[in-house]
């Protein structure tokens, strides 16, 4: 055979070798699979060695059925330039709309346009829930607007929506979501409401929205986390309940759907940290929308209220009050005079264990019980008090707009006493008591000085402080104080009620104290 033949035959056998171990390895890697997946559910297969491998569907599939249900909205709020200039810029939990004449964005407000009303933009997403036009969104985002409208029908490039104005049926500060309804004279397309307690860390998160007016924006992460809360207001603090995601969520998501990967609702948009998208984004549970709708699409949302603070037990409380190892339930912070949890003969220092059967295994059980109550519903509370169970009958009253906080005197020696907790305790005095602004009808020793480094100090007790109460027993002198700490031992976790005057406001809770 000559030379060039073998060439030939040669170079036809590499090819042919070549091709034949490329197969091999992009079977192997699935490199030649044709992804079938991108309009199916999860599918999971297992090789006989045991490797599994995860099909994922296509996102893009997600997008087409949801996007037609997400709309973008626009308000119009009149402000006073004085006011507008208080309130220090742009609001971290929703779009501003740029406006070249506004005088913040020039760096300076003339002094004849201080007063002067004038028209703000901002702006935020939704989507449709229903075909007849209802809309769930955030309520921070048409909270104080006098005017709303939402665009919808826009196509995947954003163009050709149409845009009507918008009414609102109901909103709920304490959750931070708000119901709309449009007159669109047609049928319109809507997402589905999915279950936010099924959710996994892990599981995927789509965002859609219009963060800085770019409507139809899809982002895609996993759910990072859930049960957060954020403490953004006063309103919202009792029930923040937040699912975290990493799905990039910007300034104008702010209502959107937060999706799984069936294109179902699990959250609703609210709010990021750090100012853009950095992987911290927070939506509000779409349970939490669900138990609600019926209340928003009447206009008014009233919920149950005992009238008491309450925080979590934790193993520090757990020792201090001598619990069994693994009590669950809410410590009684406060208890505001002449509301239910009062004449139903609760006390701060009571641990609720049980309502209506239920135990109680956190604060956010308590409260979630409790709120979705319909006012005048009789409950059993289960709690202990002093180391003894006891059982209270309790009738919930209407929540008061301003109470988010809720659910949760011998005049003798002026001679400070430091003791061996790092802290100068002394009789409330007259004096003492304009100084650290005490009402009159308080009881109790001030602190008067707190060493830095001390068993006083690192329980954040401070100057001014005032202690009505330790181990459960009423503190109305310098003596009844001194006398419950000379008893106590050497690493004894101690119980201490205290009052705090903070910005003219009276602050009370428990703090613990270890006894060095």
């Amino acid at each position: 055979m000559s030379h060039p033949i073998k060439r030939v035959l040669s170079t036809i056998a590499i090819a042919i070798a070549s091709v034949t171990f490329g197969v091999l390895i992009s079977a192997d890697l699935g490199l030649m699979t044709r992804s079938n997946a991108q309009s199916a559910p999860i599918q999971t297969t297992t090789s006989p060695t045991g490797v599994t491998s995860v099909t994922i569907p296509s996102f893009a599939d997600v997008a087409a059925r949801a996007m037609p249900a997400v709309v973008s909205i626009s308000t119009t709020e009149v402000v006073k330039g004085r006011a507008d200039r208080r309130r220090g810029g742009i609001d971290p939990f929703e779009f501003f709309f740029p406006n070249p004449r506004d005088p913040r964005r020039r760096g300076t407000t003339p002094e004849n346009e201080e007063d002067d009303e004038r028209q703000q933009r901002s702006g935020g997403s939704g989507f449709i829930i229903s075909p007849d036009g209802y809309i769930l969104t955030n309520n921070h985002v048409v909270a104080d607007a006098t005017k709303v409208e939402v665009e919808y029908g826009a196509d995947e490039n954003g163009h050709g929506g149409r845009t009507v104005t918008a009414k609102i049926i109901g909103r709920d500060p304490a959750t931070d979501i708000a119901l709309l309804k449009i007159e669109a004279g047609q049928t319109l397309p809507s997402i589905p409401l999915g279950d936010s307690e099924r959710i996994r860390r892990g599981d995927w998160a789509i965002a859609i929205g219009s963060p800085y007016q770019l409507d139809n924006t899809l982002t895609v992460g996993v759910i990072s986390a859930k049960g957060r809360s954020l403490g953004m207001s006063v309103e919202t603090q009792s029930f923040e309940n937040f699912i975290q995601t990493d799905a990039a969520i910007n300034f104008g998501n702010s209502g959107g759907p937060l999706l799984n990967i069936n294109g179902e609702v699990i959250g609703i948009n609210t709010a990021i940290r750090g100012g853009t998208a950095q992987g911290l984004g927070f939506a509000t549970p779409v349970n939490t929308a669900k138990r609600l709708l019926p209340q928003l699409r009447g206009g008014k949302v009233i919920r149950g209220y005992l009238g008491m603070e309450i925080r979590e037990v934790t193993d520090e409380i757990r020792e201090a009050w001598s619990l069994t190892p693994g009590t669950t339930g809410a410590l009684v912070n406060k208890v505001s005079p002449g509301k239910p949890a009062d004449r139903a003969g609760l006390q701060n220092g009571d641990i609720i264990v049980e309502v209506d059967t239920r135990p109680i295994r956190s604060n956010r059980e308590l409260i979630d019980y409790i709120s979705y109550l319909p006012v005048g519903t009789s409950i059993k509370v289960g709690y202990i008090r002093n180391g003894e169970r006891r059982n209270a009958t309790a009738k919930t009253a209407e929540r008061p707009l301003d109470g988010a906080r809720a659910e949760e005197r011998e005049e003798a020696s002026a001679e400070p006493v430091r003791n061996k907790l790092g802290m100068s305790v002394q009789d409330l005095t007259p004096q003492l008591r304009q100084l650290y602004n005490h009402d009159d009808s308080a009881r109790g020793v001030v602190v008067t000085n707190v060493k830095n480094v001390s068993a006083a100090g690192d329980a954040n007790i401070n100057e001014g402080d005032l202690i009505t109460e330790v181990q459960g027993q009423r503190v109305s002198s310098l003596a009844d104080f001194r006398q419950i700490i000379d008893r106590a031992k050497s690493g004894q976790k101690i119980r201490m009620y205290v009052t705090s005057p903070i910005r003219g406001d009276a602050v009370t809770r428990y703090t613990i104290v270890t006894v060095p």
